[in-house]
């Protein structure tokens, strides 16, 4: 006999579906894969099967929607003894990016919870939907098996209301929900809690600064394990300067470009969104493109850098303030944990703060959390490694776990 432990992992986007196999007796990874292109004549799958240590298969062909999809990815799984039909898997987690105000913690997946993910749709226009497309598809595959949503914003609903509100009139904000919900809420409760097992110490004891800085970039301030403020708000665009995301602007610049620049609102979301942020600065979004060029003697390409690091900085003394006392700052994500001169820089001239970087430890690349401060700096400096599907199976377990029932 042995116990269901399974949860399998999707954060479906709307053409592409990523996904993990997770045993949760010990968190370890049976399999992992994404499948791109959905709709198109090359879509792609590619699955690595962990478990069984054995190579990872890829092909292409034409994927109709993500019904086609999932059920790729369940005839892969079953290849390798791990298919959907298993007795052992537990529930399927959901990676939902916006939960709204209503929605603080992992929650089963009925029709009233799916109404209200639709409802917020005009917040998330492009997100939502596929997640809920990822959701009505498991769905139909597996009924009988408990869906969970995990939200993106969860984490940060505990932020005061003094954070959350923008200054805004009142009637305004709520008819319309306008607040900042925040979002890489799953990366930033996962590297929090990290942190503070890193430095021995239980989550409610640490305060920590949270840096998660990829294609998409944002920044926490974790009171004892609550979020009590962020940088991202009503969308992801608010905060860092990010890859293709301005993050910070005058609001009146949108009314400039319409006004006087002639821009549509849909040519100015597109703007905001997708040409600005590093890649409309200098050309560029990978940031270590940007430092090579930066090593050419590329004056436009340090000046995005320049402006990069500044934003970051400006957070981390804004968050400092709100946090009063600061045990850690921990870097993560793509850009955190492997860009050794954006930590170095984030950090320099904050030495009356407490903070500074060890060189030599701040250049040594590893897997695992670690620390690059030096021994007994009165503020910790990490690079925590992410990791969201991890974190999503762990809420989805905890939630259902309890129901598991025992199989022959």
């Amino acid at each position: 006999m042995s116990s269901s432990s399974r949860v399998l992992v999707l954060n479906s986007g709307s053409s592409s579906v990523k996904y993990q196999l997770l045993d949760m007796r010990d968190s370890s990874r049976l399999a992992m894969g994404l499948v791109e292109r959905i709709g198109e004549e090359t879509s792609r799958l590619k699955h690595t099967p962990l478990a069984s240590g054995g190579e990872s298969r890829e092909w292409t062909a034409p994927i109709a929607d993500h019904d086609a999809a999932l059920k790729a990815v369940s005839a892969e799984l079953a290849k390798d003894g791990l298919g959907l039909d298993s007795p052992e898997l537990t529930a399927i987690g959901h990676r939902v990016v916006h939960g709204g105000k209503r929605f603080t913690e992992p929650t089963v997946i009925d029709d009233a919870v799916l109404a209200e993910i639709e409802r917020l749709i005009p917040v998330a226009p492009l997100h939502n939907p596929a997640n809920l497309t990822g959701i009505r598809t498991a769905q139909a595959l597996r009924p009988d098996l408990p869906q969970v949503a995990v939200f993106d914003t969860a984490f940060h609903t505990t932020m005061p209301e003094s954070a959350a509100r923008y200054a805004i009139d009142v009637e305004t904000a709520d008819a319309h929900r306008i607040r900042r919900y925040g979002f890489h809420g799953t990366s930033h409760a996962y590297v929090s809690r990290a942190t503070a097992k890193l430095l021995g110490k239980a989550p409610e004891d640490v305060n920590v600064i949270v840096l998660h800085l990829g294609n998409g970039a944002s920044a926490s301030a974790v009171r004892g394990g609550r979020c009590v403020d962020t940088s991202m708000g009503l969308t992801p665009l608010e905060g860092l300067v990010m890859g293709t995301r301005s993050g910070d602007t005058d609001p009146a610049v949108i009314l400039h470009l319409a006004r006087v620049g002639g821009m549509s609102i849909a040519e100015i979301d597109t703007l905001l969104n997708k040409k600005s942020g590093l890649i409309g600065l200098c050309g560029d979004n990978d940031m270590r493109e940007i430092r090579r060029r930066i090593d050419e003697g590329d004056e436009r390409a340090q000046l995005a850098f320049d402006i990069y690091i500044h934003r970051l900085k400006k957070y981390i003394g804004a968050y400092y303030a709100v946090l009063g006392r600061v045990d850690a700052i921990a870097f993560t994500a793509g850009v955190g944990e492997n860009a050794a001169p954006v930590r170095e820089a984030a950090v320099a001239g904050l030495e009356q703060l407490g903070l500074a970087v060890d060189a030599e430890l701040n250049a040594i690349r590893a897997d695992g959390p670690r620390l690059i401060s030096r021994a007994g700096a009165r503020v910790a400096v990490a690079v925590v490694p992410t990791d969201e599907e991890l974190e999503i199976a762990t809420q989805t377990y905890a939630l259902v776990g309890k129901n598991i029932k025992t199989v022959e």
